[in-house]
């Protein structure tokens, strides 16, 4: 048998005339680790589509298995190996683990009646293959994203999957549940099973990757052996650019009150005597795993965890935040984890975005809304944080990832916050747009804001911060300076404990 599971030559595809695939050639070898990657909008989850049947190209040919087919359509591409883990993990959250590896199966054989004996041994063997234990009688929304994604890899090995193209699959997982997600790939690939990985994460990417293809504007630009590629490298292939990152200096003003500071916070389990503080200009990093109490750090400092003790003080004033509306009126505003949906309407057009803070503001003398300012200030913002839309009228959902980060950033900046709480600022967001993202938070720094980053993306910590807080039970346990450490040190640092 071939080495080639898929061959793709000379693949055109476009959309209401704008070219989304221009003559990409690809292939992909068995028992191998490929990577894709690109910014966003550069093609690479239409050429994904395209390999799973879900598109039609214009032109072009496909090869599966040694034979070319004229259409491909998606129960074609499963029937031929082919499997793809979404962002979403298209699962049934509703059904237990066992049902959702297995059912699939029991369905495609005709059975009128389900054996659910043999639901459990079908869920078992595919959970024994990659080596995990999830109890089978859970439903699958009650178990972590981590395990989700196992749960899919364990459905598609039970349709014979030859090659799984995994879809960001790293983008909400934690250091440690990356760690084991490339232990379970790196022991299919010696099973004879090939991966293609999409991914915005570079350093993820140079760690699995056997082969890596870079996109720019529907092309394939650049193919070669991981050797041949650094961050570097990478970087330049994506954007056609060099984009050289500077590190965030800061020197504080020891004269001047911390713009917050907090001591001896305490939320149930989630938060155990923290104390810290963010003074103007400072850009803190929070990090730690998944339960460490990062994000619950921030509920709490926005009023959407009830604090039992502790003191908040803003410009050494005390405050009592017990509400959202609190933390709005004391100067803090939090850009959330998941933009799509706790940051954005997505229907709702960006312009309406941009201002739905600041409404009041623009309402005249007889209550109705100033539709010349709200149009001045949505300008001004999309200008300033350059959001790339043809018009401020479509909905949010139309824009890349990045350009609904900058909306949520318009959002709050719009409101004139002094304390700025950034949690997974730039999750799912290309390079080329992570890298403007972390120049924008450093302009804000320098303009006098006080920064508190949430993160585990190691690199944006070190880059971007200027203190770095580790934390582990609900308790800032280290404070780290970035200039005295490194990547290794600090994702070391991370999964002790």
């Amino acid at each position: 048998m071939s080495d080639e599971i898929i061959r793709l030559t000379g693949i055109y595809k476009s959309f209401a005339g704008v070219r989304a695939l221009i003559d990409v050639d690809l292939t992909i070898e068995r028992s191998r680790i490929h990577c894709l990657v690109g910014e966003n909008g550069c093609g690479k989850s239409t050429l994904i589509k395209i390999i799973s049947g879900v598109y039609a190209r214009d032109a072009g040919r496909v090869v599966i298995n040694g034979k070319e087919f004229d259409e491909l359509h998606p129960i074609t591409s499963i029937r031929e190996g082919i499997q793809v883990i979404y962002q979403d993990f298209s699962l049934f959250p509703n059904l237990t683990v066992a049902e959702n590896i297995a059912l699939n199966e029991q369905l495609a054989e005709g059975r009128r009646l389900v054996n659910w004996r043999e639901v459990r041994r079908i869920a078992q063997e595919a959970l024994a293959r990659i080596e995990v234990d999830i109890p089978l009688n859970t439903r699958v929304e009650d178990v972590s994203v981590a395990n989700k994604q196992l749960i899919a890899i364990a459905k598609a090995l039970r349709q014979n999957a030859q090659l799984i193209i995994m879809d960001e699959p790293t983008s909400a997982l934690t250091e440690r549940e990356v760690r084991a997600l490339f232990s379970v790939i790196r022991r299919l690939q010696q099973t004879g099973i090939a991966f293609l990985f999409v991914s915005h994460k570079l350093n993820e990417v140079l760690e699995i990757s056997e082969t890596i293809a870079v996109m720019r504007n529907g092309r394939i630009v650049s193919v070669g052996d991981r050797s041949e590629y650094d961050t570097e490298r990478l970087t330049f292939e994506m954007t056609g650019q060099k984009i050289a990152e500077r590190n965030y200096e800061f020197t504080p003003d020891l004269g001047a009150p911390a713009l917050l500071r907090v001591e001896g916070l305490n939320a149930g389990a989630a938060l155990r005597d923290v104390s810290l503080e963010v003074r103007a200009g400072e850009i803190v990093g929070v990090t730690g795993l998944l339960g460490s109490g990062r994000t619950e750090l921030a509920l709490a400092l926005f009023g959407m965890l009830t604090v039992d003790s502790g003191d908040i003080y803003v410009e050494n004033r005390p405050v009592r935040i017990r509400s959202v509306q609190d933390a709005i009126t004391h100067g803090i505003g939090y850009v959330p984890e998941d933009r799509l949906t706790e940051g954005l309407f997505l229907e709702q057009s960006i312009g309406r975005n941009v201002v739905v803070r600041t409404v009041e503001r623009l309402r005249g003398a007889l209550g109705f809304t100033d539709l010349q300012k709200m149009d001045a200030q949505v300008d001004e913002w999309v200008g300033s944080l350059r959001i790339k839309t043809g018009d401020p009228d479509l909905p949010a959902k139309t824009l890349s990832g990045g350009n609904q980060q900058r909306v949520v950033l318009a959002k709050w900046l719009a409101s004139n916050p002094r304390i700025l709480i950034l949690n997974g600022p730039t999750v799912g967001v290309d390079v080329g747009s992570k890298n403007e993202l972390h120049e924008m938070i450093k302009r804000l720094a320098g303009e006098g804001m006080g920064l508190l980053v949430i993160s585990d993306d190691i690199p944006e910590l070190l880059q971007t911060c200027n203190r770095i807080l580790l934390m582990r039970h609900g308790r800032i346990v280290e404070e780290i300076m970035p200039p005295q450490t490194d990547a290794n040190e600090l994702a070391a640092k991370l999964v002790e404990g």
